[in-house]
């Protein structure tokens, strides 16, 4: 466990243990919460795991529900959460469950559990990873470093090493903030491209492994149970683009969608979960779009203010790190997001300075 890790699993712990995020709910906990989910699978022994965070278990997922439930909360649809949110009508509390990306997974194992469970939800897809013509480029980094124990990347002239377990993960930290951070989106999958032929791994074999297809997208979106969302076509962080460019990705992965499903969807995520990734000008391209609502990555629960702008909306990442019942209670309080921001504004110099923190993972 990372100091970072350590920091946070000890907080939530004094939280807990305290009492203190009981007493601040009446001020914090808001009207609802939309849950953020990636992969939901059996816990894996790798100990080199950099995307660990995406990923959790079928038992704790239904535990998850469970403890929404068991705070008051309904779990309903996000069509329905929306039309509460802008209504702000009532005392309910509300949850949404939330998936991104579109892995197998959430067909053959999530789905199964929420279909008993009578837990509605949606799945955001990225259709380029559908078609395969997209890249898992975080997985694919993650591949090539836990199977060498040397990467030799753009411009190096020696390896990186990557030999323990503390190695592969500083190396997987340095290239992909070089992939995310100094590259463009093109070049940065040129360069996981040329990296993945150099060292031997299939992506279209690793897409066919994870991913769904267009048919079991079809078999999801079937159930009024399940909501399909739109998540761009390729992936791309949308602020790192020109305006015209996120316009195109968005629309490109819209008119996918239609051709596949038969419908247009009409709410969104954002890829990625930095503050480089989503801008105030890829709101108003959604909101000229006519989404009705966007979900970003940045940490909170529902707040009355947030139905002033229904294109940012916060999410509440069940991170597979804390996969514990005791967290997502402390979750719903809303108070270590309240928490967060004040710490952060303290951080910042009382807002002397701006800038949003790099404490919170990528949700790549």
């Amino acid at each position: 466990m990372g100091i970072r890790q350590q920091a946070i699993t000890s907080a939530f712990r004094v939280l807990n243990g305290t009492g203190f995020s009981k007493m601040l709910a009446p001020f914090t906990q808001g009207c609802g919460a939309v849950f953020m989910l990636h992969h939901v699978r059996e816990a894996r022994p790798d100990a080199f795991q950099p995307n660990r965070h995406l990923e959790i278990t079928p038992e704790f997922l239904r535990i998850a529900v469970e403890r929404i439930r068991a705070n008051g909360y309904e779990i309903i649809a996000l069509d329905e959460a929306i039309d509460l949110l802008k209504s702000g009508y009532g005392d309910q509390r509300y949850a949404v469950l939330t998936f991104d990306d579109g892995y197998r997974d959430n067909l053959e194992i999530a789905y199964p559990v929420l279909k008993e469970l009578q837990a509605p939800f949606t799945v955001f897809v990225a259709t380029g990873l559908i078609d395969r013509s997209t890249e898992l480029w975080w997985i694919a980094l993650e591949r090539i470093i836990a199977e060498n124990d040397e990467v030799f990347f753009t411009g190096d002239t020696d390896g990186v090493p990557c030999r323990s377990v503390a190695e592969k993960e500083a190396c997987f930290n340095r290239l992909a903030d070089y992939l995310t951070l100094e590259l463009d989106e093109l070049d940065q999958r040129k360069v996981i491209r040329a990296l993945a032929e150099k060292y031997g791994l299939d992506l279209w074999a690793l897409a066919d492994e994870l991913l769904m297809d267009w048919d079991e997208v079809r078999r999801l979106a079937s159930d009024p149970l399940v909501t399909i969302g739109a998540h761009t076509h390729d992936h791309f962080a949308l602020a790192r683009l020109e305006a015209s460019a996120a316009r195109d990705d968005i629309l490109k992965g819209l008119t996918r969608m239609e051709a596949e499903l038969g419908r247009r969807p009409k709410h969104f995520a954002y890829p990625y979960g930095k503050s480089y990734a989503i801008s105030l000008r890829d709101a108003a391209i959604l909101r000229e779009i006519g989404f009705a609502s966007a979900v970003t990555t940045l940490p909170g629960v529902l707040q009355s203010v947030n139905a002033r702008d229904p294109m940012m909306l916060p999410r509440v990442s069940l991170n597979g790190c804390y996969q514990d019942a005791a967290v997502v209670d402390q979750y719903l309080t809303g108070a270590p997001f309240a928490l967060y921001r004040a710490a952060r504004w303290a951080a910042s110099g009382f807002g002397v300075r701006s800038g949003f923190s790099r404490f919170f993972p990528s949700t790549r």
